[in-house]
């Protein structure tokens, strides 16, 4: 009985040390942290709590509100237009297009009848609101030369969608027939169908919403 006595003391440090540690739980929104690596997804660590990356916009914390819309930076205006008794600013340019280009999304009716006007400019051709396309500002549309092409919009929630660039949101020219009446596109518009709001989980109600596109 020694003996085996004897034997059991020696294997329990064994047993002991061929346990497994408990792997560590990553923290969720406002949960504790020291670094990056405690945070579950997308969050990071911001004074020592996990919380939304400001620089990816996303909105995981805050209940996946939209971003904000953003101002058109990085490119000034060329002149103006007066419209209905009031002056906009028009643009021959847009802010520079990087991986995460920053714009404001806006909802538009490319159908023919609808808010946009005369047919696309890529196509010459009207498009059903079934169909994930998009208007550029001018200095993005740069001359057709993004036409037939597709970007991916990703909205603060995290939700992306490809649409494809048939048409021009012109920042030069607008208050006419062509333009249905609409004044000039800002230098910083992802103008988009029904179903791109909706492939991103937006309510169309808001009429603009900040977003981030790059080509696909």
């Amino acid at each position: 009985m020694a003996k085996l006595a004897f034997l059991f003391s020696l294997s329990l440090p064994l047993a002991i040390i061929s346990l497994p540690y408990p792997s560590k739980a990553l923290s969720s929104c406002n949960g504790p942290c020291r670094t990056e690596n405690d945070c579950a997804g997308q969050l990071i660590c911001i004074n020592g709590r996990c919380n939304d990356d400001p620089e990816f916009g996303t909105s995981i914390c805050r209940g996946a509100k939209p971003n904000p819309p953003s101002s058109g930076g990085g490119c000034s205006a060329s002149g103006t237009l007066r419209c209905q008794g009031k002056e906009y600013p028009t643009y021959t340019c847009s802010p520079p297009v990087t991986s995460s280009t920053r714009a404001n999304l806006t909802l538009n009716d490319f159908s023919q009848g609808g808010d946009g006007g005369a047919p696309s400019e890529c196509d010459d051709k009207f498009h059903e609101k079934t169909e994930r396309v998009v208007a550029l500002s001018t200095g993005w549309f740069a001359g057709k030369s993004r036409c037939g092409k597709m970007i991916r919009i990703t909205a603060g929630n995290g939700k992306s969608v490809l649409a494809k660039v048939v048409d021009e949101c012109d920042s030069r020219n607008g208050c006419d027939k062509e333009h249905a009446g609409q004044p000039p596109c800002k230098n910083n518009i992802v103008d988009g169908s029904d179903v791109v709001w909706e492939a991103l989980g937006l309510n169309k109600d808001l009429g603009i919403v900040g977003v981030t596109w790059s080509m696909a």
